[in-house]
């Protein structure tokens, strides 16, 4: 059942609101599993750097044990951002209240994907004398 031009004309009214509410966005951006996983890809990318620097570094003062340490940690932080980018890129995260949206899984009917989706489910759930 679709909404009125009412319920639709609120419901937008509400979705300005919360979107001009700095406090709401930078709350709803702290707890988006997303943005955690591209910080963490920026730090893995500056100790691949850092690595790569004390590698070079390691080769030119003819010190082993330092190349290798960088290389070491030139792996490490490969490894570490792979990880974060598959965790980033889970379909389990998504964003609450932000423009972005997740696909609805295939197969998992019993697994909503939206905010619109559990409204509409909650819609039609309300008691029959509310309407």
């Amino acid at each position: 059942m679709p909404l009125s031009e009412h319920e639709q004309r609120l419901f937008e009214q509400i979705e300005r609101s919360l979107a001009e509410d700095p406090k709401f966005a930078s709350a709803v951006r702290a707890s988006d599993p997303r943005f955690h996983a591209r910080r963490r890809l920026l730090v893995a990318a500056g100790v691949i750097i850092a690595g790569l620097a004390l590698l070079v570094y390691g080769a030119v003062i003819k010190l082993p044990p330092l190349a290798v340490a960088g290389f070491v940690v030139m792996l490490a932080s490969a490894a570490f951002a792979v990880q974060s980018h598959r965790r980033g890129q889970s379909p389990d995260l998504h964003v609450v209240g932000g423009t972005t949206s997740r696909r609805r899984p295939r197969g998992r009917s019993g697994r909503r994907s939206s905010i619109l989706d559990r409204m509409e489910d909650r819609w039609r759930q309300r008691p029959e004398g509310h309407r």
